[in-house]
């Protein structure tokens, strides 16, 4: 009887580490957080580069996932916490129990909900934003975990689209057999792409299960036979991935994959992944940029747009990007140059070692 006693017990320590991080946690293994964006869109009118590239309303955009603690990599850059954060072990690998899709979709945008609604009464927030926000139109399946190794992922997705919300899909790409077998797609599927080789996988990813490497190169494959969009999502930590070798390896995966597009978008120097890298290895936009143009270069991706405050650059073969979202306008959308640094924004926490209040 020991064994199913100390699972809870580490579960429930999980959870209230997370809980102190903010995360709201739903039902046995999904979570919501407030968006940094969804704040800044409340109270200073101010999107995310999601809503910069594809439209998305940030103050409408519920950041959640339905594996809050499972993952088949331990990556270096990464904010989830891990078992040696705090000092715990778990399996990982496997999911021990599965709560119903349609259970995770409504707390979820519940969660969203009353989020939002503590900034009622708020000076300076304008009412129709609140209530805007208060009705979410897009999700966001990533926020921490690796959420194909949720079983009933398909059927998720299918629940918040039957709400007539649109989702985006991040994955690490370790689950192909998933992938290939989701009832209903996503609207966007991006795939987090840190290595150029499995060297570096295995050094930047620190995989915990046998063939990783292999089976990320599956998901590649595979790519090509989605009808949604396809994003790779690069994270670029300087002094690790970020020279002309590895621009030329990352070109190489690209041929296979064929995305739709390409998001280079530097490491933030947050949450636990400060205990196992530096502030050094975060790049500044220029740096990104300056990568992004390499790359440009050996794939014939150009460059459509970037978001300075997220220090990220767009790149796709398209001559502009598909509207998903209603954040465009006249004066702000994928074309228009940024007229703000990479400092006040996003990257504010980790480059200052300030906490803003939300």
């Amino acid at each position: 009887m020991e064994t199913p006693k100390l699972r809870i017990d580490t579960l429930s320590k999980i959870m209230s580490e997370m809980e102190k991080e903010k995360y709201h946690i739903i039902g046995s293994h999904s979570a919501y957080k407030k968006c940094y964006w969804t704040h800044k869109a409340l109270t200073e009118n101010r999107y995310c580069y999601k809503g910069k590239f594809y439209g998305i309303e940030s103050h409408r955009c519920v950041q959640m996932t339905p594996v809050a603690a499972w993952c088949w990599f331990r990556c270096i850059h990464c904010w989830r916490l891990e078992p040696e954060d705090i000092g715990v072990e778990w399996d990982e690998t496997k999911m021990p129990i599965m709560d119903d899709p349609e259970y995770i979709a409504e707390k979820s945008i519940e969660e969203h909900v009353k989020a939002v609604s503590g900034y009622y009464g708020r000076q300076g927030v304008k009412q129709a934003m609140i209530k805007d926000a208060s009705k979410p139109a897009h999700v966001a399946i990533s926020l921490t975990g690796e959420p194909t190794l949720y079983d009933k992922l398909g059927e998720l997705i299918s629940e918040y689209h039957k709400k007539g919300m649109t989702t985006f899909l991040v994955t690490s790409g370790v689950r192909p057999d998933i992938l290939a077998s989701l009832e209903e797609e996503p609207t966007q599927l991006f795939v987090s792409l840190q290595a150029p080789n499995e060297k570096k996988h295995k050094l930047i990813n620190r995989p915990i299960v046998a063939n990783s490497w292999n089976l990320v190169m599956e998901t590649l494959k595979m790519l090509p036979s989605f009808s949604s969009p396809t994003v790779i999502r690069m994270t670029m930590i300087k002094g690790f991935n970020m020279g002309i070798e590895d621009a030329k390896e990352f070109a190489n995966l690209i041929k296979l994959a064929m995305p739709t597009y390409i998001e280079v978008k530097a490491y933030m120097h947050v949450g636990p992944s400060t205990y196992r890298l530096s502030k050094d290895a975060m790049p500044r936009h220029s740096e990104i940029r300056e990568f992004a143009e390499t790359l440009s270069k050996f794939t014939g991706y150009k460059i459509l747009s970037e978001h300075i405050p997220s220090r990220i650059v767009l790149l796709s073969k398209l001559e502009k990007p598909i509207q998903i979202g209603n954040a465009w306008t006249q004066k702000w959308s994928w074309s228009t140059k940024d007229s703000e640094d990479d400092i006040n924004g996003e990257y504010k926490e980790a480059e200052l070692g300030c906490t803003e209040e939300q």
